[in-house]
């Protein structure tokens, strides 16, 4: 019997992690750089150079992945927020792979760094629990979209209106029209009222109540106002009825009769602005042109007023000069109720 060639057995060789394939990588480029070198390089110095090498990879690589991967991620989420969310996403996964592999150079396992991270979790998990409730908030805030970045929004509770700049998973950033900006926690932002002008429509309607008197010409009086609103600029004068929701109202200034008041009649206007962040300036100038035109005709507007009318039925006062200082004054109770001429010391007289 022929026996054949005997091979010896070899055992598979393990398939190498990433991680120790960047770590490979970076030491082979280190270990060139230091074969070229004319002396022999410390080995902390080598590890040095390593990780010196992979950062500055993680850095072009991150670069390079964000403007291959940017037009695309754009497309996927049509979301501003979500986009630039979803590129940090990509930058911090490969920063967190630069550090594991700065971590293997000098000779940390995945393992060890595991049980230091969980150590190091449970001393300062108190520390870290509002910053980890922000980034909870954070990640509804982004699921829920009551805002995205470019809405023009109010905090209801500081009356302050600004532009959104930015959406993280910690912070909303926000642009005052004061030329400030406010960094608001996420945890915090999802507790308050935020007023969105321009979710969907940027149309804002407005309202002004004119009180008008009775003996006013109505019509005409809204007929005033309406034009003197439609001559505004950035004020919608007409076209098809806008839509909020199931009901539609008009485009146009409108003015209704909403109430027989105890001084007039008011009238409420009801106008449409192209832009939230004019609504003051044409505010303002509404009320001016209405102001105007409400002068020129026979309009008048009512304010509070009050009429003292004495008749037969009103009563009757009792006075008399008292001492030398010219006061007249007279107790209602006192009994003397007759007509006469007073005396220097304020008393009735005889004559």
């Amino acid at each position: 019997m022929r026996s054949g060639p005997v091979w010896p057995l070899q055992t598979p060789s393990p398939t190498p992690t990433p991680t120790e394939t960047a770590t490979a990588v970076a030491t082979d480029v280190a270990t060139d750089i230091g074969g070229l070198l004319p002396f022999a390089v410390p080995m902390w110095l080598a590890n040095i150079g390593r990780s010196l090498v992979v950062v500055a990879l993680a850095i072009v690589v991150s670069r390079i992945l964000v403007r291959l991967l940017g037009r695309r991620v754009a497309q996927r989420f049509r979301r501003p927020s979500l986009t630039r969310t979803a590129l940090r996403g990509i930058r911090v996964s490969v920063y967190v792979f630069a550090l594991l592999t700065v971590l293997n150079i000098y000779g940390l396992r995945l393992t060890d760094i595991g049980l230091s991270v969980a150590i190091f979790s449970a001393v300062v998990g108190v520390v870290l629990a509002p910053i980890v409730g922000s980034i909870v908030s954070g990640v509804f805030l982004l699921a829920d979209q009551p805002y995205e970045i470019g809405d023009m929004v109010e905090l209801a509770d500081r009356n302050q209106r600004g532009f959104v700049e930015d959406i993280t998973l910690r912070h909303t950033k926000i642009f005052t029209l004061d030329n400030t900006f406010l960094v608001i926690p996420n945890g915090e932002i999802r507790q308050r009222d935020v007023v969105n002008f321009s979710a969907e429509d940027s149309r804002t309607r407005l309202t002004l109540d004119i009180v008008v008197t009775y003996e006013s010409d109505i019509p005409a009086a809204r007929k005033l106002i309406e034009d003197a609103a439609r001559e505004v600029d950035n004020v919608i004068g007409g076209g098809p009825n806008i839509r909020v929701g199931a009901a539609r109202y008009p485009a146009a200034p409108t003015v209704y009769i909403n109430e027989f008041a105890d001084h007039g009649v008011l009238l409420t206007l009801r106008y449409w602005v192209t832009e939230p962040y004019k609504l003051l300036t044409v505010r303002s100038r509404v009320q001016t042109n209405v102001w105007r035109r409400l002068e020129e005709a026979d309009v008048e507007i009512a304010y509070p007023h009050s009429h003292l009318y004495f008749d037969e039925t009103s009563g009757e006062m009792n006075v008399s000069l008292s001492g030398g200082n010219g006061i007249a004054t007279r107790d209602a109770a006192d009994p003397l109720d007759r007509d006469g001429p007073l005396d220097n010391d304020g008393s009735l007289s005889d004559g």
